[in-house]
């Protein structure tokens, strides 16, 4: 049985940009990484997703306890013979309460919505439903794009020519 976020249902009345709603959105998430990368919970490393039709994706497993883990989720770009990973998310997935949230992201994006989001958030909350959205948003395009993450090596996480 496959769970999408239309399947959560609030047990009270959510004001959107709320807390109640911040929490359901956490929710959601976790029901999407959790499509992007099936069992989660056993995962440690790097992960790398190349389809034809999109950037390539990398996980990384940075921090694992047995309730939580810390990942970074970014695109990988070349810039000036270099790797750059944007829009770089540092996310905290909830294994026992099923949620992730966004904990920080890149100080400088690539794209300008996501500069303007960051500076417009006037308190805690906006500022996490902002960066959560943002999450919400890719997952669901990243799914869209079939991206399949296996594990890779160092000397995968260079660009092709």
């Amino acid at each position: 049985m496959i769970v999408t976020d239309s399947d959560i249902v609030p047990l009270c009345v959510i004001k959107p940009g709320g807390f109640g709603a911040l929490m359901a959105l956490y929710e959601a998430n976790f029901i999407k990484l959790s499509r992007l990368v099936p069992k989660l919970a056993e995962r440690s490393g790097e992960y790398l997703s190349s389809p034809r039709q999109d950037c390539n994706l990398q996980l990384k497993v940075e921090e694992k306890s047995r309730y939580t883990r810390a990942i970074r989720l970014s695109y990988l770009f070349e810039e000036s013979s270099s790797v750059v990973a944007d829009p770089d998310l540092d996310l905290r997935v909830y294994l026992d309460a099923r949620l992730v949230e966004v904990k920080g992201w890149a100080a400088n994006h690539r794209h300008i919505v996501l500069h303007h989001m960051r500076r417009e958030v006037r308190g805690e909350v906006d500022r996490r439903w902002s960066c959560n959205v943002v999450l919400s948003k890719w997952l669901d395009y990243l799914l869209e794009m079939d991206h399949c993450l296996k594990p890779c090596s160092t000397h995968d996480l260079v660009l092709p020519a």
